[in-house]
């Protein structure tokens, strides 16, 4: 596939994602919505990231419901490492009382990781298989239709996940320490004096607006580089396979690492806006 195109032309129909959009005349797609506007849909990241959660409930709902008290079969053990892994870390991270807590962060981490694991998928298969059914059943051209399979390389859904985090972090500073203290910490710290007031409010805002804007970064750069290596090997042709190894083996160990990463700052994060001093 990388033979049909440039260098260029291949690299950024792979980082486009299929866009659907409303226009005048209905809904339109892709190319048809360069001038659409501000409201335009990734179908590729919307699709991808709600079936994997789905994949994600539905794995763990039936493993839950087939698990046993004796010996444990190999997928409820692995269930089981990744709950009390997740759950450990809660434990030695979040100081505060919340029955919210392990749940969220457990999803985080597998959902996360499962929209991470997409990036090992090679980069030609699903865009292929889907300009095949563009074309078998709309009569689309294939170069017109795009597929991005990894949702995490898409700032649109690392900032929807950072955005939640940020409504939870606002929501229990609030119910933890009252509007006055919460209005207080914003006013009143570093510098513990009424003169100081503006410099501290702009201070805490900064910080407190700093942390969902990391948390998208953190994961849309890394899973984009990441990414764009992967379509840069596929550029080369029949050699690529050697590198695609060794940096898919390597990949591995990202992956996983970005999840936690993204699931350890949403527990501090929280566990922050908890403290109540």
């Amino acid at each position: 596939m990388a033979s049909e195109y440039t260098t260029t032309g291949y690299i950024k129909h792979h980082l486009t994602n299929a866009t659907m959009c409303s226009t005048e005349n209905g809904i339109a797609f892709n190319k048809a919505c360069s001038d659409a506007g501000f409201w335009q849909w990734h179908v590729d990241t919307l699709g991808w990231s709600i079936v994997l959660g789905i994949f994600f409930l539905w794995l763990f709902r039936s493993v839950g419901k087939k698990a046993t008290t004796g010996v444990p079969g190999k997928m409820q053990a692995f269930i089981e490492l990744i709950v009390e892994f997740v759950d450990d870390n809660v434990k030695s991270t979040y100081h505060g009382k919340s029955a919210l807590i392990a749940p969220l962060a457990l999803t985080i981490f597998v959902w996360v990781l499962l929209m991470n694991l997409m990036d090992l998928v090679p980069v030609d298969l699903l865009p292929w298989i889907a300009g095949q059914i563009g074309a078998a059943g709309f009569g689309m051209d294939p170069h017109d239709v795009y597929m991005k399979a990894v949702p995490t390389t898409d700032l649109n859904l690392t900032f929807a996940l950072a955005f939640g985090v940020f409504v939870l972090i606002i929501y229990y500073s609030l119910k933890m320490k009252g509007i006055g203290g919460f209005a207080k910490e914003l006013t009143m710290q570093p510098f513990n004096h009424w003169a100081f007031i503006p410099v501290n409010f702009i201070l805490e805002t900064v910080t407190l607006l700093a942390r969902p804007l990391s948390l998208a970064l953190r994961l849309f750069g890394n899973l984009y580089a990441s990414e764009l290596i992967f379509i840069l090997i596929a550029t080369i042709g029949y050699f690529q396979l050697p590198l695609h190894f060794m940096w898919a083996v390597f990949h591995i160990l990202v992956l996983p690492l970005q999840a936690f990463i993204f699931m350890m700052l949403t527990i501090v994060y929280l566990s922050l806006a908890s403290e109540d001093h």
